[in-house]
C-alpha cells in the first residue's frame, strides 16, 4: 500500500465498520422490537431479574440506545418504575459487549460466507422476515470485513513516527484519552463500533502501553453521552434514567482508570492477545458495574426524582411535535417508537382536558372555559403531525408487524382527536350555556356527573396502558369496564327521570344539560374502548356478532315491556337508535 493512500483506506475502513454496525442494530430492532418490548414490559419485578433482561434484549438488539429508548418509553406512560428501568440499562451495557467478545476472535474467513448468504437471502427472500435476515447477516459480513481492513490499514501507522508520538504522549494522559474516546462515541452514536475500532487499532500494534483501556473506558461513558443528547429535550421523567445509566458508568471510569496497570498485567495473564484483552476488560468492566450498582437503584432513583423534577407546564404552551425525528423516518421501528411517544404526549392533553373538564362545569367566567377549549387546538396540531409522520414511515419496506403497528397509531391518534372534539365541542359549549343561562345542577346530578366523570378518566388511563402494554387481561378489563359504565349511564338517567316526576327544580332546569353530559360521557368511553380491540382481535377475542346479539336483546326487552317502558325512561326512537349505534360501534 503506497503511503499516500494509507490514510483514506483507513478512514474508508472505518466508516465501512460505523455503517455495519448501526445495520446490524437496525435490522434487528425492525425485525424484533415488538418482542423485546413487551419482554421488557414484563421483566421488572425483581432487580436481578431486570438487569439479565436487560443483558438479554441489548445483546440481541446490539444497542443499549435503542433498550435505553425503549424504556424511555415505558417510563413515560408509567409502565415501568425508575429504579427497575436502571437495573434493566445496567444489564444491557452488559449486552452490548456481546457482539464486541466475538469479534475479538480471528473469524474473518466467514466474512465471504456471511455477504453471499446475506445477499441471497435479501435477494431471493419472499418474506418479510427473510430478507430482513438477510440484512442482518449481510451487515455482519461487512462489520466483519471492515475490521480486517482496519487491522490492514493500521500497519503503516507502525511506522509513523508523528503516530508513534502522538500516542505515546496521550498514554500518559489516561482522562484525555478517556474525554477523546467519549467524545468519539458520542459522535458515532455506537459505542460498539468505538471499542471495536480500538481493538483493531490494537491488533495493529498502535497503542503502547494501557492506552486502549483508558479508550475503551471512554467508549463507555460515551455510550452515556448518547442517550443524554437524544434527551435532551424530554421531560423529566425521559431524563432521569439516561442520566442515573451516565453516572454509574462515570462513576465506575474513574475509580477504575488509576488502576490501569495492574489491571492491564492481569489480563493479559489471562490472555496473551491485546483485541481479547480489551474486549475482556469491556465486558468484565460493565459485569463489575452491574454487580456495584444494582443493590443501590432505589436510592439512585430517588436521588434522581428528587435532582430532576418535573416542571410544571403552563397552560398556555403551545404543544409542538418532539419525538418526531425526520432522520429516523428510514427506520421505522425507531421512528414508530418516536410516533408513540408523541402519541403518548397527545394523550396527556386530552386526559388533562378530560379532567379539567369539571372546573368548566363549575367555572363562574367564561375564560376558565376558553382557556380549556384552546387546548384542543394542540391536539388537532399534533394528531396532524403524528398523522403525517406515520404516513411518511409506511412509504418504508415494513414488517407486518411495523404496518400493524402504524395501523393502530392511526387510529389511536383518531380516537384521542375524536375524544378532544367532544371535550370542546360538546361538554364545554354544555358548561359554556349553564354559565350563560346562570343554571345549577341538583346536588344529587352534580354528584351523579362527578362520580361519571370520575369512571371515564379511570377508563381513559386504562385504555392507554392496555395500548402499550398489550396485555390481552387488561384489554379484556377495558371491553368489560365500557360495559359497566353503559349499565351506569342508564341507571343515572332513570334516576334524573325520577327527579323530574318528583318535581326538583334544579333537575327540571338542567336537564337537557344533564342528559347530554352523560351522553358525552359515554361517547367518550366508546372512543377509549376501540384501544382494546387490535389486542383482541390479535387474539381472536373480538366477535363479528355483537351487533346482531345487541339488536337480539334490544327486541326481547322490547317485546316485554312494549310502549310503556319507553315513556318510563323519556327516551324517544330516534335517542334510542342513538343508543344502539353508539353501544354496537364499540
Amino acid at each position: 500500500m503506497s503511503e499516500d493512500f494509507w490514510l483514506v483506506h483507513l478512514l474508508g475502513s472505518v466508516a465501512l465498520l460505523l455503517w455495519a454496525t448501526k445495520m446490524v442494530s437496525t435490522y434487528v430492532q425492525e425485525s424484533f422490537a415488538a418482542d423485546f418490548r413487551r419482554f421488557l414490559g414484563r421483566a421488572t419485578r425483581n432487580r436481578w431479574i431486570a438487569c439479565l433482561t436487560g443483558t438479554g434484549v441489548a445483546a440481541a438488539l446490539q444497542s443499549s440506545t435503542a433498550t435505553a429508548l425503549l424504556l424511555v418509553t415505558f417510563l413515560k406512560q408509567g409502565l415501568v418504575l425508575l429504579a427497575p428501568a436502571l437495573a434493566i440499562m445496567l444489564g444491557a451495557d452488559i449486552g452490548t459487549t456481546v457482539v464486541v467478545q466475538i469479534l475479538s476472535f480471528d473469524i474473518s474467513f466467514l466474512a465471504p460466507a456471511l455477504l453471499i448468504t446475506g445477499f441471497l437471502a435479501f435477494s431471493v427472500g419472499q418474506f418479510a422476515w427473510l430478507r430482513n435476515l438477510g440484512r442482518i447477516i449481510l451487515a455482519l459480513g461487512l462489520l466483519v470485513l471492515s475490521l480486517n481492513m482496519i487491522v490492514d490499514a493500521t500497519e503503516p501507522m507502525r511506522e509513523s513516527q508523528l503516530v508513534k508520538t502522538v500516542l505515546d504522549g496521550l498514554s500518559g494522559q489516561p482522562v484525555v484519552a478517556l474525554i477523546i474516546a467519549a467524545l468519539l462515541t458520542w459522535v458515532s452514536h455506537s459505542s460498539a463500533a468505538i471499542v471495536l475500532l480500538i481493538m483493531s487499532f490494537s491488533l495493529g500494534g498502535v497503542f503502547p502501553g494501557t492506552l486502549g483501556l483508558a479508550l475503551v473506558l471512554g467508549a463507555n461513558v460515551g455510550s452515556g453521552l448518547v442517550m443524554i443528547g437524544l434527551t435532551a429535550q424530554g421531560d423529566a421523567t425521559m431524563k432521569r434514567l439516561p442520566i442515573g445509566n451516565l453516572l454509574f458508568r462515570l462513576t465506575g471510569a474513574l475509580v477504575v482508570l488509576p488502576f490501569l496497570e495492574p489491571i492491564s498485567a492481569g489480563l493479559t495473564m489471562l490472555e496473551d492477545n491485546s483485541a481479547r484483552e480489551l474486549a475482556n476488560f469491556h465486558t468484565l468492566f460493565n459485569i463489575a458495574l452491574a454487580l456495584v450498582f444494582v443493590p443501590f437503584i432505589g436510592p439512585m432513583a430517588r436521588f434522581l426524582e428528587k435532582a430532576v423534577p418535573e416542571q410544571k407546564q403552563t397552560r398556555e404552551e403551545v404543544a409542538e411535535p418532539k419525538f418526531l425525528d425526520e432522520a429516523v423516518i428510514d427506520q421505522p421501528s425507531m421512528a414508530l417508537a418516536g410516533a408513540t411517544r408523541e402519541m403518548m404526549r397527545m394523550a396527556d392533553v386530552v386526559e388533562g382536558m378530560l379532567r379539567d373538564t369539571m372546573d368548566a362545569f363549575k367555572a363562574d367566567e367564561q375564560e376558565t372555559i376558553n382557556t380549556i377549549s384552546r387546548r384542543d387546538n394542540d391536539v388537532d396540531r399534533l394528531h396532524e403531525a403524528i398523522k403525517l409522520y406515520v404516513a411518511k414511515v409506511m412509504r418504508n419496506e415494513l414488517s407486518e408487524e411495523e404496518m400493524k403497528r402504524s395501523f393502530d397509531i392511526m387510529a389511536m391518534i383518531t380516537d384521542l382527536e375524536h375524544i378532544g372534539d367532544v371535550i370542546d365541542k360538546n361538554l364545554l359549549r354544555t358548561a359554556s350555556k349553564r354559565l350563560r343561562n346562570r343554571l345549577q345542577f341538583s346536588e344529587e346530578g352534580w354528584q351523579e356527573i362527578k362520580e361519571f366523570h370520575g369512571l371515564v378518566v379511570a377508563q381513559m388511563q386504562l385504555a392507554m396502558t392496555v395500548f402499550f402494554s398489550r396485555d390481552i387481561e387488561m384489554a379484556r378489563q377495558l371491553v368489560r369496564e365500557k360495559d359497566k359504565i353503559r349499565d351506569w349511564e342508564q341507571d343515572a338517567s332513570e334516576r334524573h327521570m325520577q327527579r323530574l316526576r318528583h318535581g326538583q327544580t334544579e333537575s327540571i332546569e338542567t336537564s337537557a344539560l344533564h342528559l347530554d353530559i352523560l351522553r358525552d360521557f359515554k361517547r367518550i368511553t366508546a372512543h377509549l374502548t376501540s384501544f382494546a380491540h387490535p389486542i383482541l382481535k390479535s387474539h381472536g377475542e373480538l366477535l363479528d356478532s355483537r351487533l346482531r346479539a345487541f339488536e337480539k336483546k334490544e327486541a326481547e326487552a322490547g317485546a316485554h315491556s312494549g310502549a310503556t317502558q319507553k315513556t318510563a325512561k323519556g327516551k324517544t326512537d330516534e335517542e334510542q337508535q342513538k343508543r344502539a349505534d353508539d353501544d354496537a360501534g364499540t
